[in-house]
C-alpha cells in the first residue's frame, strides 16, 4: 500500500497542469473550457472524442495536448484502406532468426492521434477496443501492454457523411468524454489570425511535462475523495439514462467508472481532495451524452441526447450536505464533503 502527502500531490498537480494548459492554449485560442476537459480526460484515464464540423481545430488541439508533454507520439490517419494491423502490428517471418517477429503498431504510443476516425471501416476501427479498455493489445496468442499514460484522442467529422463508417455502440462508449469545440469568438479568431498567420504555433511547441510526471498525477488523482452521496448522485444519474421514455440506449456501467474519474481528475484540477456533486453535474453531458441513442419519436422530435441528459440533471436530487461531520463548504452556504480523506491509494 503507498501513502502520499494529499496536499503536496495536489501542489503538483496544479503547477504541471497549469504549464501544459498555458501551452495549449498558446495553440487553441478562446477555448479553455475544452483545453481543460482535454486535461481532465488524460489524468482520469480516459480517450478522448472531439467531433466538430472541419476548420475548427480538433486536429491541433489533439498535437498540442500531444507535443506538451514529453511521451511518445503517434498518429493514425483513418481512411476506407487502412487495415486492423496497421493500427495493432503484425509478426513478420525473420528469415535469419527462422522464426516470427512482431513488429508493433501506430498503437504503441503514448497519446494515439486517431484523425477522422470514421473513415475506417469497422474491421479497422475494432482494432482499437482491446487497447482502449484494457490498454494491451493480443496479436497471434501473445498479448502486448501498452505504454503508461495511454491515451486515444480520436476526431471525427458529423456532418460528413459520404465514406464515412458512424462508430458503433461499443466504440463509443469506451471514450470517457465527447467534446465539440465550436467556431470562436470574433477576438478570438482575430488573435488566431496574428498568430497562425505567419507560422505554425505547433512548430514552435516544446514539452512542459514529463511522462513521468503525469503517471505520478494519474496516481494522485486516485487517490482523490469520493463520499458516498456522491457516488450515489453519480450511479442515480446513469440510471435515469436506462428509464428515459426518449432513449431506447441508456449508459453503461463504464459510463459511470468514467463519470466518477473524471469528477475526481476534475476536483483535483481545482485544488480540492474530495469530489462534489457539482463536478458530477459540470461533467455529465460530455461524458453521458455520447452514449445515449433516442428514440426515433425523440430524433422526430428533434429531441438530442444532450437535451435528455440536462433535463435527467434537473430532475435527479441533489445529495444534501451532512450539518455535522466536519465537512467543507459547497459554496451554498451548506457544508458537504470531507476535507480529509483517507490518505491512501
Amino acid at each position: 500500500m503507498t501513502t502520499y502527502d494529499d496536499r503536496a500531490s495536489l501542489t503538483d498537480l496544479t503547477a504541471t497542469v497549469e504549464r501544459v494548459r498555458s501551452s495549449v492554449e498558446g495553440v487553441i485560442e478562446g477555448k479553455p473550457e475544452v483545453v481543460r476537459l482535454s486535461l481532465t480526460v488524460l489524468l482520469a484515464e480516459g480517450h478522448l472524442l472531439i467531433e466538430d464540423v472541419p476548420g475548427v481545430g480538433k486536429t491541433m488541439l489533439a498535437k498540442a495536448l500531444a507535443r506538451s508533454i514529453d511521451c511518445s507520439v503517434r498518429r493514425i490517419q483513418f481512411t476506407p484502406d487502412l487495415l486492423p494491423s496497421d493500427i495493432t502490428g503484425v509478426s513478420i517471418w525473420d528469415q535469419q532468426r527462422r522464426d516470427f517477429e512482431f513488429k508493433p503498431g501506430a498503437i504503441f504510443a503514448q497519446i494515439v492521434i486517431g484523425d477522422e476516425i470514421n473513415r475506417a471501416s469497422p474491421k479497422t476501427q475494432s482494432a482499437l477496443l482491446e487497447s482502449m479498455e484494457e490498454r494491451q493489445v493480443t496479436i497471434d496468442g501473445q498479448t502486448y501492454e501498452l505504454p503508461s499514460p495511454f491515451m486515444v484522442v480520436a476526431t471525427q467529422n458529423p456532418v460528413e457523411m459520404e465514406g464515412t463508417y458512424p462508430l458503433p455502440e461499443a466504440q463509443r462508449d469506451r471514450f470517457m468524454a465527447r467534446v465539440s469545440i465550436g467556431y470562436p469568438s470574433a477576438d478570438a479568431e482575430l488573435q488566431m489570425l496574428d498568430i497562425h498567420g505567419g507560422v505554425n504555433p505547433l512548430d514552435d511547441l516544446q514539452p512542459v511535462a514529463h511522462a513521468h510526471e503525469i503517471v505520478k498525477l494519474i496516481d494522485a488523482v486516485r487517490g482523490v475523495h469520493v463520499a458516498e452521496p456522491v457516488r450515489r448522485y453519480a450511479v442515480d444519474l446513469v440510471a435515469a439514462t436506462r428509464t428515459h421514455p426518449d432513449l431506447r440506449l441508456g449508459a453503461s456501467p463504464r459510463a459511470t467508472l468514467h463519470l466518477l474519474r473524471a469528477a475526481k481528475a476534475s476536483a483535483a484540477l481545482s485544488g480540492r481532495e474530495y469530489a462534489l456533486p457539482d463536478d458530477v453535474q459540470a461533467l455529465a453531458v460530455t461524458v453521458l451524452a455520447h452514449r445515449l441513442l433516442p428514440t426515433a419519436q425523440a430524433q422526430l422530435n428533434r429531441r438530442t441526447a444532450e437535451q435528455v441528459v440536462q433535463e435527467i440533471l434537473q430532475r435527479t436530487p441533489v445529495p444534501a450536505a451532512p450539518q455535522q461531520s466536519g465537512f467543507g463548504g459547497l459554496g451554498r452556504g451548506a457544508p458537504a464533503y470531507p476535507q480529509q480523506p483517507p490518505r491512501r491509494l
